[in-house]
């Protein structure tokens, strides 16, 4: 029998990444992380590009030298070779059907705007050197907060535990590593959405050790950012 080989290409600073990282970590699944720095721009690399990924994006999977991009496909790939268990993933069809309609939702509703709040506000003055007008930003941080009264409302409003039943799914890690993200920006969700607060921390819980440690250098960078406040 051939060992499975599978090397995923991340950049703990990227949400979806953390996801995989995560998921992978909880699930005891032997695989090898390949760093990729992202603020040096390893991904615009000939290497990376034309090896692993011509999109120039992470994450990415290799299995087995099969390569595989766009994190909802990588997951409902490692489902399908059961690699994720089913309880993260149901296989149930209309369970499963309840999961993919909130990642199909999540990258418009959510990501977008909690990724564009944190990019503008934080990532373009370091990389570019750009820097946002107070009018700008108003009107990014309003659809940030537009979808987190959606997130907050609409599928944690439920009665339900977690965005799918009373059970985690991959749903609730991809949401909650998204909603850490703006906390490099400033804003942190579970301080205004008592809901998201609660949610999160049981997703937390359910993922840890593997959940804080995906987080290390995001907290060092928002504690950091605190310390330079005061």
């Amino acid at each position: 029998m051939v060992k499975m080989s599978l090397k995923l290409y991340c950049d703990l600073m990227s949400q979806p990444s953390r996801t995989l990282y995560i998921l992978l970590k909880a699930i005891k699944c032997d695989f090898e992380p390949k760093y990729v720095d992202l603020r040096k721009g390893e991904h615009y690399s000939e290497e990376f590009t034309t090896q692993v990924n011509r999109m120039q994006r992470v994450p990415v999977i290799d299995h087995n030298g099969f390569f595989l991009t766009e994190s909802v496909a990588i997951v409902k790939y490692l489902a399908r070779e059961k690699i994720i268990p089913e309880s993260l993933y149901p296989m149930d069809s209309k369970q499963q059907a309840r999961v993919d309609e909130f990642l199909e939702w999540h990258h418009i509703g959510l990501r977008l705007h909690c990724s564009m709040y944190f990019r503008v506000k934080h990532m373009d003055p370091i990389l570019f050197g750009r820097k946002t007008t107070e009018k700008q930003l108003a009107a990014y941080e309003g659809r940030m907060l537009q979808a987190l009264d959606d997130f907050d409302k609409k599928w944690l409003g439920q009665g339900t535990e977690f965005i799918v039943g009373n059970s985690v799914t991959v749903a609730d890690l991809f949401a909650a590593t998204e909603l850490e993200q703006p906390r490099m920006a400033g804003y942190d969700p579970k301080e205004h959405y008592p809901a998201i607060a609660t949610w999160a921390k049981k997703v937390q819980a359910h993922f840890n050790p593997h959940y804080d440690e995906a987080h290390v250098i995001l907290n060092k960078i928002v504690k950091k950012q605190q310390s330079a406040k005061l």
